[in-house]
């Protein structure tokens, strides 16, 4: 069956960094835009960054833009999320999302809190 595993969250100081995985089985990833969103408490979901299924094209929220990095490995069905001076505000819930046509599939999401 399909899943979405993510890795990598935890407790990280304001300006630390940390990297997050999602591993993708039961589809054929190398065919599905991948993305990573977050969601606060009390917020709504929130796109992060987005990369292509090739990976020749990568996308971000203003909010993170020069701090994040997407990518993606295909032949490990695996995309990252390279978190780099993190702030308090990225406290949140980070799934990741593969996206194709009309389907979309969700992981169960990973915490990440930065504290001060």
């Amino acid at each position: 069956q399909v899943q979405l595993v993510e890795s990598g969250g935890g407790l990280v100081q304001v300006g630390g960094s940390l990297r997050l995985s999602c591993a993708a089985s039961g589809f054929t990833f190398s065919r599905y835009r991948m993305s990573w969103y977050r969601q606060a408490p009390g917020k709504e979901r929130e796109l992060v960054a987005g990369i292509t299924s090739a990976g020749g094209s990568t996308s971000y929220g203003d909010s993170v833009k020069g701090r994040f990095t997407i990518s993606r490995d295909n032949a490990k069905n695996t995309v990252y999320l390279q978190m780099n001076s993190l702030k308090l505000e990225d406290t949140a819930v980070y799934y990741c999302n593969a996206h194709f046509t009309f389907v979309d599939y969700w992981g169960q999401g990973t915490q990440v809190t930065v504290s001060s």
